[in-house]
C-alpha cells in the first residue's frame, strides 16, 4: 500500500502523514526533509544552487534515511541533521535546490526506492509536493491538502517557535506565499493536484479529523480490494 500526500507548506502534510502512518502501522517518508538535508549540505559547503554546483556536490554526498522508534531521521555524511532542518535559511535554500534537475533526479530515485521497499510490507505514507504526480503516480491513495495561507503561516510560526526560532507572522506569510509561487511555477515537478487525488481542506479541521479522513480513504481502498 502506497499513500501519497501532497500539498503546500503549512497545509498539515507532515503531522497528518506521520499520524496516519502510526495509526495504520505504516512507514512514513517526509520527502521535503530530504530536500532540506541536501539544502543544508549546499549551505555548509557554500555551494551555489546551480546545476554546476549540484554536479560538484552530489557525487560525494551521503544521505541516509533511518528510523528511530518509528520516526524518520535524516543523516548527512554520517551526522544526524534532523533537528537542523527546520531553520528558515534551510527552507529557503531547499526551495532553490529543488528546482535543480540533478537534485530532483537523485532524490526521486531514492524516494521510489524507499517507497517500494517500505510499501511492500506493511505500507508507506509519503508526503511532499510531487508524490502523486511524479514519484508515485500509481499510488493507491492520493491526498492533496490545502489550507488558507494565513492559517498555514500561523502553523509555521508556531512550529518555528517550538524549535526556538522566533519570526514575525508577516515574514512567515510572505515566505509561504513566495514558496507557493516557486513551487507552482517551477519547470520540474511543479506543485499541482493529481487528477485522481482527493482534496482535503485543513483550514478548519482538527489534526484528528484530518488523520481520520485519510485513514478512512485508505481503508475504503483496501476493503474494495483495489490494492
Amino acid at each position: 500500500m502506497i499513500v501519497a500526500i501532497d500539498g503546500p507548506a503549512g497545509s498539515g502534510k507532515s503531522t497528518t502523514a506521520r499520524s496516519v502512518a502510526a495509526r495504520l502501522g505504516f512507514f512514513h517518508i517526509n520527502t521535503g526533509a530530504m530536500y532540506r538535508a541536501v539544502a543544508l549540505a549546499f549551505l555548509r559547503l557554500e555551494t551555489a544552487a546551480t546545476p554546476e554546483g549540484a554536479a560538484a556536490l552530489l557525487p560525494a554526498l551521503k544521505l541516509d534515511v533511518r528510523y528511530e522508534q518509528g520516526r524518520q531521521r535524516l543523516w548527512l555524511d554520517g551526522e544526524d541533521v534532523t533537528d537542523a532542518l527546520n531553520h528558515p535559511d534551510v527552507g529557503r535554500m531547499a526551495s532553490r535546490v529543488a528546482t535543480l534537475a540533478p537534485v530532483r533526479e537523485r532524490l526521486v530515485a531514492e524516494q521510489r526506492r524507499l517507497g517500494r521497499r517500505y510499501g511492500a510490507d506493511p505500507g508507506v505514507v509519503l508526503e511532499g509536493r510531487d508524490i502523486g504526480t511524479v514519484v508515485f503516480p500509481e499510488a493507491h491513495v492520493k491526498i492533496f491538502m490545502v489550507a488558507d495561507p494565513a492559517v498555514r503561516a500561523q502553523r509555521r510560526q508556531d512550529e518555528l517557535a517550538a524549535s526556538g526560532t522566533h519570526v514575525s507572522i508577516a515574514s512567515v506569510l510572505e515566505e509561504i506565499q513566495e514558496r507557493d509561487r516557486q513551487d507552482r511555477q517551477r519547470a520540474l515537478s511543479p506543485l499541482r493536484r493529481a487528477p485522481d487525488a482527493i482534496e482535503l481542506d485543513t483550514t478548519h479541521r482538527s489534526i484528528e479529523a484530518q488523520v481520520q479522513f485519510v485513514v478512512d480513504r485508505v481503508r475504503e481502498r483496501d476493503q474494495a480490494g483495489l490494492v
